[in-house]
């Protein structure tokens, strides 16, 4: 379902800051992007005509089945009733955080030694989850932008079990306009959560690697002390 450029159909559930903000640059950088809320696409016409002009309101399940990457911008307490079987077959951008303060504590997510977007995973068996856009601010996604080769140019961080979708995904970040450092797996993207060496920092991509790569030697120092 790719476009006649052969670039991935985006859907983005979520029309707040952050998926309005992410449709606003996808489709500056050229991209396709249908967007949902939770009900009826008529009550978010007037405002993404507004707020993201050129993006196309849709039901959610219309969205989702018309493309290609799916980008979740929704309040993390709002994925316990998500449609899971709607995402099927379809790369998932998860752009979520867990924020107990804010969002509540959300017993999906609690009590457990694996990262959110494993959680997420786990709970989308029949979707490619790759991790990204939640560790950069809404209000920085636009103004942070930069052209290739550019010295100013800020990196992002993309973590997925799956090399191809992690491609497929640092491709767009970098259309529109940033660096991507790809980690091993969803395992690794816990640098990228709240509280993690890279959250909110606005780094190359030499220095985003050094402190992923920080992050992790320390995380394997400290297994190996308590297996000793």
């Amino acid at each position: 379902m790719t476009t006649a450029s052969g670039r991935p159909r985006v859907a983005i559930l979520g029309v707040g800051h952050v998926g309005s903000t992410l449709a606003r640059i996808l489709l500056d950088a050229g991209y396709e992007v249908a967007v949902a809320a939770s009900g009826d696409p008529q009550r978010i016409r007037l405002i993404a005509s507004v707020v993201m002009p050129g993006a196309r309101p849709e039901w959610a399940v219309d969205a989702v089945a018309g493309a290609d990457v799916v980008i979740l911008a929704i309040p993390l307490h709002r994925f316990a009733g998500l449609d899971r079987g709607m995402l099927a077959g379809k790369v998932v951008i998860d752009s979520m955080n867990y924020w107990a303060p804010t969002d509540g504590v959300q017993p999906l997510f609690e009590d457990t030694d694996l990262t959110s977007s494993e959680i997420v995973q786990r709970e989308l068996p029949r979707s490619t989850v790759v991790k990204t856009f939640n560790h950069i601010g809404y209000h920085e996604m636009e103004e942070d932008r930069r052209l290739p080769g550019d010295p100013d140019r800020r990196a992002l961080g993309v973590a997925s079990d799956d090399p191809e979708a992690a491609v497929l995904v640092a491709t767009l970040i970098e259309d529109s306009g940033y660096d991507t450092v790809l980690v091993e797996g969803l395992r690794d993207g816990v640098a990228f959560e709240p509280g993690g060496p890279v959250f909110g920092a606005r780094l190359d991509a030499d220095a985003f690697r050094a402190a992923v790569a920080g992050e992790s030697a320390a995380a394997a120092a400290a297994s190996a002390e308590i297996a000793a």
